[in-house]
């Protein structure tokens, strides 16, 4: 348990009406440099939310041990800065300083340029034989305002559809400069897969350090050795399916890997045998083989608008349970559950969920809703609305439309239907319009994918598209196709200057070129040994405004699994925005992207052409008294 009390650092005053103020993680300025393809280096930074918009910086440079100042005059249009010299880059570190009221203030922490003109700095891996990267995570776990990275390492694995053994899923939490903090391994009672193991990780208890919250069982093993339940037990079945035996959930310590707090994973297989029949799980699930039963999804969420509350989920093609717990003090505490199957008022609920989930707080009361695929959970865990719609692939929740007030969803169908795009209001699930699966693909359903994003400035609001099921071409906000051809439909990325969002597909940014309807190439990361993640799904190990302005950045791992690049835009911006890490909105969505099928994030606010400066979040910033120390795993 953490033995260091926690203060607060600070308090943003900046309100949204009257809600109330959010717990939030300190960050410090998150200096970062690459290189151009000219040679020359691109160095961004964090603007907080709590500074004033007319904050300025001077950026320094320091080369075989002396240091200057590198700008004229202070940089107050942005938080970018190009050094055009391209001698001494070897060894050459940036930091800056901000200048208010002509005041210069304290030194940042430094960046070192890392050899070579590549656009990424590197985290070298202590990689377990016969395992590779797969999806991470960033949060702080030592308090100390810089984020760490906790990885999934996956070895072989299995769909919840496919029989076979899998590897026991280890997890690793490495600082950037690639220090290993911990190894967790879950143990052969829980199964590798896509579905089978989320993870959250974020500071749930409001104490300044990040925790890790995952599902384990019998001969899960913390960090130190510790192990849950009982090791002697083996609970996979003949073909590899573990459907019998004891399921936890457990709280670890972020910095540590140390199991803080195990409690009883809600809901139970079945509510009164830990070793059910085939038919008595088919009765509850609608299969007994363990493929409806084991589908999981996790979040967090402020359910009272102040503190985070851990949701983890099961089912979505029949029965969906919503469990949400809060951490604190060292104790879980349950603190409701939502069942699809009781009361049996519930029943419009049911196989309503996506193979992802969303958080936002739709109805504008400062709490945060789940939004399960199809259908939406209160904060008090009652239900909110069911469309009806069922089970889909991809889900985005923004404001999509902002010639419309509050949020809007868009949505996709994987029957094949009416609906295989759909476009709601997320506060009523009002459906707004909807595009009809008109040709079944090979397996007989509707559209595998969906994406919203602004990529065409000629329209206003999120250009929306799915890859399947007949429907062709980019519709707007409105549903107006707009296009015929359209890029690809997995991620997006906020990556060049302007506030248009790109395609992230595989290992390639690419720029909507709205005239000619083709991508133009900015980014492909291939070209620097890296590979993508989860086969058809295609996606990086993360991407997210991790570090500098408040553009995106994107980590993948090499093929030889023993590193991961983060890739660093080097293109400057005309725009100054606060890092979107303090948007809660967009803060939660990093927090969730790794779960199941991996969707980018999106903020609380309209982010595209014409946009508004972001309004400022309700947040209060927490910081730990002293930072922790990390000890490294050798």
């Amino acid at each position: 348990m953490k033995k260091i009390s926690t203060g607060i650092l600070l308090i943003l005053t900046m309100l949204s009406g009257l809600h109330a103020q959010r717990m939030m993680e300190y960050l410090d300025r998150g200096v970062v440099a690459v290189r151009n393809a000219e040679g020359k280096v691109f160095v961004s930074w964090r603007l907080l939310a709590s500074e004033p918009d007319d904050i300025a910086f001077n950026v320094y440079g320091t080369a075989n041990g002396k240091t200057a100042k590198l700008n004229k005059t202070p940089v107050v249009k942005t938080t970018g800065f190009t050094d055009a010299v391209t001698d001494t880059l070897q060894n050459k570190s940036y930091f800056v300083k901000t200048v208010i009221k002509g005041k210069e203030g304290a030194a940042s922490k430094s960046f070192t340029v890392k050899p070579g003109n590549a656009p990424y700095f590197f985290i070298p891996l202590q990689t377990p034989p016969g395992y590779s990267p797969n999806d991470g995570s960033v949060a702080d776990l030592d308090g100390d305002g810089e984020y760490e990275i906790v990885l999934h390492q996956a070895g072989r694995g299995r769909d919840n559809s496919q029989a076979g053994v899998t590897d026991p899923p280890v997890f690793q939490a490495y600082k950037f400069d690639g220090t290993l903090l911990w190894t967790i391994n879950l143990g052969k009672n829980i199964r590798e897969g896509a579905h089978y193991t989320q993870f959250m990780v974020y500071d749930l208890d409001g104490d300044g350090r990040a925790e890790v919250a995952m599902k384990t069982a019998d001969g899960t093993m913390d960090a130190k050795g510790n192990v849950i339940g009982d090791s002697t037990k083996d609970w996979r079945n003949d073909k590899g399916y573990i459907l019998a035996g004891p399921e936890y959930l457990t709280v670890f310590d972020g910095l540590t890997g140390i199991a803080l707090a195990t409690t009883d994973y809600i809901p139970a297989r079945h509510p009164s045998s830990l070793n059910p029949t085939t038919d008595q799980l088919k009765e509850i699930w609608g299969d007994g083989y363990g493929n409806r039963m084991d589908r999981f999804l996790a979040a967090v969420a402020y359910l009272d608008g102040k503190t985070p509350s851990l949701v983890m989920t099961r089912g979505y093609y029949t029965r969906s349970v919503l469990a949400a717990w809060n951490f604190k003090n060292g104790k879980l505490s349950h603190v409701w559950t939502f069942d699809s199957d009781d009361p049996a008022s519930n029943r419009n609920y049911r196989g309503q969920g996506n193979h992802n989930l969303s958080v936002a707080d739709v109805d504008n009361d400062g709490k945060d809703e789940i939004i399960f695929g199809a259908m939406t959970i209160d904060d008090n865990g009652k239900g909110l609305y069911s469309t009806g719609l069922g089970h889909g692939d991809a889900l985005h929740v923004s404001d999509l439309d902002p010639s419309r007030p509050g949020l809007e969803v868009f949505d996709i169908q994987e029957r094949f239907d009416d609906a295989g795009a759909n476009f709601r209001d997320a506060r009523t699930g009002e459906v707004l319009w909807k595009k009809a699966s008109v040709k079944a693909g090979a397996d007989g359903e509707g559209p595998g994918r969906g994406l919203a994003l602004d990529i065409d400035p000629r329209y206003p609001g999120f250009e929306c598209w799915v890859a399947g099921a007949g429907i062709t071409g980019i519709f707007d906000s409105k549903g107006n196709k707009i296009a015929e051809r359209t890029p690809a439909c997995n991620m997006g990325i906020l990556w060049d200057g302007d506030v248009l969002s790109e395609i992230l597909n595989g290992t390639s940014v690419e720029k909507w070129d709205y005239a000619n309807e083709k991508t133009v190439k900015l980014l492909e990361a291939s070209q620097y040994n890296c590979v993508r993640n989860n086969g058809t799904k295609s996606n990086p190990v993360l991407s997210a405004d991790i570090l500098g302005d408040w553009r995106e950045e994107v980590i993948y791992r090499t093929t030889d699994n023993n590193e991961l690049r983060i890739f660093v835009t080097s293109i400057p911006t005309e725009h100054k925005f606060y890092t979107l890490m303090q948007d809660p909105h967009y803060r939660l969505s990093i927090a969730w992207q790794n779960v199941a099928y991996n969707q980018p994030p999106h903020t609380s606010f309209y982010f595209g052409e014409g946009m508004k400066n972001p309004p400022k979040p309700a947040i209060v910033i927490i910081k730990p008294k002293t930072v922790a120390k990390e000890t490294a795993v050798k």
